[in-house]
């Protein structure tokens, strides 16, 4: 579980090794060490607590990758994407654990499960989802083992079987473990394993609801998960000027689309990326300040809501989340470097002092 204390916010950034977003064509070789480097302390200087280092088919390995970001770094959280099901799970556990020590406990693992069969199929897993969130249940179940049992363990199930399983590497006190998905299978494993739970950027209606159904899941199991949210916030100096931002990057977005020949977004496959558009059929502007256009644009693919305004306003729209339970913001730009400076100056100082400002108001009342 998380150390941090039920009341106090977490911020996660997002690094990658090289410069790319819905706005900035990849270019270059895939891993840019210089780039890397800045953005991991772009996101350390800014304050910020863990940085996420996310996992697709083709992508460069993201725990080697944490491993180079902590050795940039010297304290920030690394929140590794990994998909369960490639790597056997006792290994990985040894993995994460052996990492966990080398940095001196900065470790979580974002356990991914894959919500996109044709990119899951690049790597020769053609499961079920279903199957694909049963198989992480069991891997999750074996990690933990392998991360506390004091002896040797055997374990039975549909898609793993351990004899003796012993890990000598042990975390430094406890790797956290991020789990997102919305299905009623995803769900099922979120009650059972999620520290941290993690939405996308919905409307608060939905948060809401999905809060509920998560802590319903968990409750037979004695369990309380905190809850992240994933947002892109798009900052200007004056709520006009940071429409007219938005405005402008949805356009970018298309021009970028277009200039790769994609089409019309296909009907995402995933529950989560479905319910990120039924937000955006209701509308671009959602709440205080949720931007839903670019998500409808691209399909909803990933982290695609942005919440829109001065540096104070979207602070004040992350506190209406926390509000409802959201304990971790999960922010990221669409100029990455650039906006987690301008995030670590002004995003998150103007968050904390709402957030002490309206503690000390409920105390004085």
């Amino acid at each position: 579980m998380s150390l941090l204390h039920p009341e106090q916010a977490e911020f996660i950034g997002f690094v990658a090794p090289r410069e790319v977003s819905e706005t900035h064509a990849a270019r270059g070789p895939a891993i840019d060490r210089g780039y890397l480097r800045l953005l991991a302390q772009a996101h350390e200087w800014g304050g910020f607590d863990r940085v996420l280092v996310a996992a697709y088919a083709t992508a460069p390995d993201p725990l080697l990758v944490a491993a180079q970001v902590a050795a940039v770094t010297e304290r920030i959280g690394l929140m590794i994407a990994h998909r369960t099901g490639f790597v056997a799970p006792t290994v990985a556990a040894r993995q994460f654990a052996t990492l966990d020590q080398l940095t001196g406990g900065r470790v979580a693992i974002h356990a991914i499960s894959g919500g996109d069969d044709r990119d899951l199929a690049k790597d020769g897993d053609h499961l079920t989802k279903d199957a694909r969130y049963a198989r992480t249940q069991e891997f999750l179940d074996i990690v933990r083992l392998s991360w506390t049992s004091q002896t040797p363990f055997d374990y039975a199930g549909a898609h793993y079987r351990v004899a003796g399983g012993f890990s000598e590497v042990r975390p430094v006190t406890q790797i956290p473990v991020y789990f997102g998905g919305a299905s009623p299978a995803a769900l099922a494993v979120a009650g059972r394993h999620a520290d941290t739970y993690a939405l996308w950027g919905e409307t608060q209606d939905q948060v809401r609801e999905l809060i509920g159904r998560v802590r319903a899941a968990a409750a037979p199991h004695g369990r309380s998960p905190r809850f992240s949210l994933s947002v892109r916030p798009i900052l200007a100096e004056t709520e006009e000027r940071a429409w007219t931002r938005a405005e402008a990057i949805l356009a970018q977005t298309r021009a970028q689309r277009a200039a790769q020949g994609l089409g019309p977004a296909a009907r995402p496959q995933n529950e989560g990326s479905r319910r990120l558009l039924a937000a955006a059929a209701a509308g671009p502007r959602l709440d205080k300040r949720l931007y839903t256009a670019i998500a409808a644009e691209t399909g909803a693919a990933g982290n695609s809501t942005a919440l829109v305004g001065t540096p104070e306003q979207v602070a004040d729209a992350l506190l209406d989340y926390h509000a409802l339970g959201v304990r971790t913001f999960l922010i990221r730009g669409f100029d990455p470097l650039e906006d987690a400076l301008h995030y670590g100056r002004a995003l998150l100082p103007a968050f904390k002092d709402l957030l002490a400002r309206r503690g000390n108001a409920a105390e004085a009342a």
